[in-house]
């Protein structure tokens, strides 16, 4: 089962497209990656959120020894205000198929 990875970075004021812009860059290297299956950026202006997919588990440990992770990171470190809250959750499939899992 794929494993869903919520992480959420906060800028300091001011900077949220500095963020984004970053993800312009990286997410193509990321999408690239063994084993993702989704990247995707979210904002509500005042905070990054991303939303990511993984094959296994392994696959996600290679993404946050890898490339694509460190070039965010550097792109990144003078623009958020702390590390990046990460959480990788259990994937609950309840209702339809469909709608009640992300696919």
């Amino acid at each position: 089962m794929s494993v869903i990875v919520i992480a959420t970075l906060t800028p300091k004021p001011g900077r949220n497209q500095e963020i984004l812009d970053a993800l312009a860059v990286v997410s193509p290297k990321a999408h690239a990656e063994p084993g993702c299956e989704l990247y995707a950026a979210h904002t509500d202006g005042d905070r990054v959120i991303m939303v990511e997919r993984w094959s296994t588990a392994d696959h996600l440990a290679a993404h946050g020894a890898g490339a694509a992770l460190a070039e965010l990171n550097e792109l990144t470190g003078h623009a958020v205000a702390g590390p990046a809250e990460v959480r990788v959750l259990a994937n609950m499939p309840f209702g339809d198929p469909a709608k009640g899992t992300i696919q």
